[in-house]
């Protein structure tokens, strides 16, 4: 049996999902009596404003949710990485790999290598999120494994529902590990190895938002992230009386799908054009990539004015563009972790306006929320912000007929039953709507997802409630009897 260490134990720490993870390892022989077990906790997030949006320089604002992934871990003698998932999480719950291929004795895993081998196998390709997290460390903190570990993950966070599953999962299993092997590591250099991971390895093309609200977010709060790359502010505590709500469309999401990454495709393709318009230097340096001298905008959308776009900018750039017309023309991308196809047609003018507007818009979101007293009429305008986010992506593409009829439920109540606004979240196409609203506001928000269920037949989840980040919620040490 296992039980906490009280000398590393808060009872902080001890939340609902802790307790349940608690009682499944006890119930569960994977993990030696022999040697403590590390446990980090780490919460999904809800999108509330900035979305994709993040890797175009945005400010964003994250919510850490209530429900979280935890992953202990374990030094083992056997020579595996040996890594077992419980719950409908994935296909194949038990993945053994040897150390000697995840670690190779002439140096860490190239993250090419790493991608293909860990992504080879489709029904295991899960693992890439866990194991992934392995090679960063050796190949970014020196990390030297001399003997194996067993890894094993409890997620209460939705899969495929736009609210960081994946984030979440990365970020627990980074931290635990840290704890294992004794690597320090600060919440957002966490978060932004844990986005490498996710990058070149799984091979998804996320921005930073998701990770860093799973390991910096601050129960309660909004977490304030100008993605520039990362520069984080002090997180802003919701109004005591307002609350965010996710509701699940029951529409499957996921951030590596063509629709996403064509569409951050299309966005980095406008603005390596504003960059031939405006006269920046531009410089080739690899097949498909171009370098950017760039002072006036950093390398950043967000940062041109939606001014300065509708003067100087939206009427240069193309409706939709070839990816062969556009390599042949301006050579290639400033983004490093997509690539164009040449014989893809790309939407290219409101993939690169969605970021510019945006930006403002969470800007004036920040300031408006932060208001004293907050009235009526600031949080109608609040509402407009967030329909507006929502308009914008199902221009870019990114939205679902799930997800416009949950907004467009919401927008029908209206404030004066106490929702205010809401929008889809994270990269879009399906997943989880946003909803701000009054805190007396649950019955109508509940009635609107019975008659949602109704007319379409999809499930849905209420997610709810909020907990603190990876980094302020720390690590359990857990001791055998």
């Amino acid at each position: 049996m296992w039980h906490y260490d009280p000398a590393h134990t808060h009872s902080s720490q001890l939340l609902p999902d802790v307790k349940r993870f608690l009682t499944e390892l006890n119930a569960s022989n994977f993990f030696s009596p022999d040697a403590p077990l590390y446990i980090a906790r780490a919460p999904g997030r809800l999108d509330l404003m900035g979305g994709i949006a993040d890797y175009s320089g945005s400010l964003v604002l994250e919510y850490p949710l209530e429900v979280a992934t935890l992953v202990a871990v374990q030094s083992s003698e056997t020579p595996f990485v040996s890594i077992v998932s419980e719950g409908d999480r994935r296909n194949v719950s038990h993945v053994n790999i040897p150390l000697d291929v995840l670690c190779p004795g002439n140096g860490p895993l190239a993250y090419e290598d790493a991608h293909r081998l860990l992504t080879a196998n489709e029904e295991q390709a899960w693992a890439a999120y866990i194991a992934g997290v392995l090679v960063v460390l050796q190949r970014e903190c020196q990390l030297h494994m001399h003997q194996g570990v067993k890894i094993q993950v409890h997620c209460e966070v939705p899969i495929g529902k736009g609210v960081s599953s994946s984030a979440a999962l990365e970020v627990a299993t980074m931290h635990a590990l840290c704890a294992l092997f004794d690597i320090s590591l600060e919440g957002e250099r966490m978060a932004s190895l844990c986005q490498k991971v996710e990058n070149r390895i799984v091979g998804a093309a996320c921005g930073i938002m998701d990770q860093m609200t799973s390991a910096c977010g601050e129960e309660g709060s909004l977490l304030h992230l100008l993605c520039q790359p990362a520069h984080l502010s002090p997180s802003i505590r919701l109004p005591d009386d307002i609350e965010v709500w996710g509701i699940d469309s029951g529409v499957r999401h996921t951030v590596s799908g063509s629709d996403y990454t064509a569409v951050r495709v299309g966005a980095f393709m406008g603005y390596r054009i504003i960059a031939e318009r405006a006269g920046l230097t531009v410089t080739h340096f690899a097949e498909g990539y171009v370098e950017i001298d760039d002072r006036h905008w950093s390398g950043y959308l967000a940062n041109i004015s939606p001014s300065e776009w509708e003067i100087h900018y939206r009427d240069f750039i193309p409706q939709e563009l070839s990816g062969e017309a556009f390599l042949e023309q301006y050579s290639g991308l400033t983004d490093s972790v997509t690539h164009v196809e040449s014989q893809r047609r790309y939407a290219v003018r409101q993939p690169t306006a969605h970021p510019i507007y945006e930006h403002h818009r969470v800007q004036l979101f920040c300031e408006l929320i932060q208001m004293h007293p907050l009235t009526e009429r600031h949080l109608t305008l609040l509402g407009e912000l967030m329909y507006q986010s929502h308009a914008s992506y199902s221009a870019c593409g990114l939205g679902s007929s799930g997800t416009d009829v949950l907004v467009e439920r919401i927008k029908q109540a209206g404030p004066e039953t106490g929702v205010y606004g809401a929008k889809i979240t994270g990269g879009g196409c399906g997943g989880t709507v946003a909803v701000l609203a009054r805190k007396d506001a649950r019955d109508i928000i509940e009635r609107i997802v019975a008659q949602y269920e109704q007319e379409t037949g999809r499930s849905t989840t209420l997610l709810h409630g909020s907990s603190p980040g990876s980094a302020a919620w720390g690590i359990l040490r857990l001791l055998p009897s």
